[in-house]
């Protein structure tokens, strides 16, 4: 049977893209590898989370400080978890604001994925050795790569993509990370119950050592863009306040309406991820079986995503620009929660669960990050990963709390309160297509455009 016409036509402009930016090609790997090293660990982080065996997750001295207060830390697991990411990410926000200030990309970037190898080296003899606790560090330490490790790379992609490239390129970037994400959980299942969790970290520190790699050689390139445009080069320290990507955002108001979609966003997210976690502690108290679990659900959010990515994406911010790729989402998930609130399934919740990640990673991500091609360097560094990492875990932590609140009432309240969230995220993202008009189409030569610094 010959292979459908539609399907050739998208192989064909694939083919024809890596061959006029050989970039593409390094950020493919990248991408692909960043996710896969990721995908490897997430179902040991979500089973940590959702682990029944409390002595696990949690240090012994913790466990007896809480049960002396008549608080036990088996009903109050995420609560806990979430509310000491929001903290560790407090604390790193200006620390990362001090590398990025002080040094240049050339030294900074490659330590950032370093510092991640070297811990999953430790992480590696923490689970070999069953040390107790070992599931809390493992899962603040897993929240802290992602959301910093990836928020590195689309920023360091803003500075080696125009914004029409952008537009044409992410959408075939982010399929590459979707395979990645794809191959993660198949390892994990493949080999989890066979060799054990603790190499699992050594699997995930190969990958990472392949996106140093690329990273390496992907500079290349941004220099050259740089120069040709006459762009401040990000060779150089970058200068300025280590506070000053959470300055901008309370005094920019895309960068502030981009915040509210975000948290929104989250909040979206984690009322759905409690509601599961629950569901996973009363179905699985073996380890290796939950996460096994959510390797599967994984699996069913890539396959989505990787389809929308191949089929969708690029069309829609090519044509069209990111204002579908931005409100879709929105209207998918306030139907989904609509649909929860009428009638909360265990499998209704997997399956909101699935489309409400599949579309961020598909649609939302890849339309946000195109934003930052036509700012200035502090906006790409700094406020958007104050974005990724401090405003994302705020949210975090503010839901978490939320939904044990609500489940005291039932799921029905809380997805009648994720309706509410889910619409806030829309009007979120309507206004910042607003202030996103006022951008310029791309940074203007001799300057770095909006967050240039000083």
């Amino acid at each position: 049977m010959s292979e459908p016409r539609p399907l050739r036509l998208r192989a064909s402009r694939l083919r024809g893209a890596l061959r006029e930016s050989p970039p593409l090609v390094w950020a493919f790997l990248y991408f692909f590898c960043l996710l896969s090293g990721y995908y490897v660990l997430r179902p040991v982080r979500e089973a940590m989370g959702a682990s029944a065996d409390v002595a696990a997750v949690f240090p012994l001295a913790m466990i007896e400080f809480f049960a002396a207060r008549g608080m036990p830390l088996k009903e109050f697991a995420l609560q806990v978890l979430f509310t000491c990411t929001f903290v560790i990410m407090l604390v790193l926000q200006p620390v990362y604001g001090a590398i990025v200030s002080r040094y240049p990309r050339r030294v900074f970037l490659p330590l950032v994925y370093g510092f991640f190898i070297v811990t999953l080296l430790l992480f590696y003899v923490l689970f070999h050795t069953g040390v107790p606790g070992r599931g809390m560090a493992f899962f603040l330490w897993i929240t802290v790569f992602n959301l910093f490790a990836v928020a590195v790379f689309w920023s360091f992609m803003a500075d080696i993509f125009s914004n029409a490239e952008a537009r044409a390129y992410y959408g075939y970037i982010g399929a590459a990370g979707t395979v990645g994400a794809f191959l993660g959980p198949i390892i994990t299942r493949s080999l989890v119950e066979r060799v054990g969790i603790a190499n699992l970290m050594l699997v995930s520190a190969g990958f990472l050592a392949v996106c140093v790699v690329c990273l390496l050689r992907l500079r290349l390139w941004a220099v050259a863009r740089e120069q040709e445009r006459n762009l401040v080069s990000g060779e150089q320290p970058m200068g300025g306040d280590v506070l000053a990507g959470l300055k901008l955002i309370v005094r920019e108001p895309l960068l502030r309406w981009l915040a509210i979609m975000v948290v929104f966003g989250v909040g979206v997210g984690t009322l759905l991820y409690n509601e599961q976690a629950a569901i996973v502690r009363r179905l699985y108290a073996d380890a290796a079986a939950s996460t096994a679990y959510y390797a599967g659900i994984d699996l069913a959010v890539n396959a989505l995503t990787l389809f929308v990515q191949l089929v969708v994406t690029r069309a829609l911010l090519s044509r069209f620009g990111i204002a579908p790729a931005l409100l879709i989402p929105g209207g998918a998930i306030i139907l989904g929660y609509a649909a929860l609130a009428a009638s909360p399934l265990p499998m209704m919740v997997a399956i909101v669960q699935v489309v409400t990640r599949a579309s961020e990673f598909s649609l939302a991500k890849p339309a946000r990050e195109t934003l930052y091609t036509r700012v200035g360097r502090e906006w790409r560094y700094k406020a958007g990963a104050a974005i990724d990492t401090v405003v994302y875990r705020g949210g975090d932590l503010s839901f978490v709390w939320l939904h044990k609140l609500l489940s005291g009432f039932g799921s029905q309240a809380v997805f009648v309160a994720g309706l509410l969230v889910a619409t806030g995220m829309t009007l979120g993202a309507w206004r910042l297509l607003r202030e996103a008009g006022k951008l310029p189409e791309e940074r203007p030569a001799a300057s770095d455009g909006p967050g240039a610094a000083g």
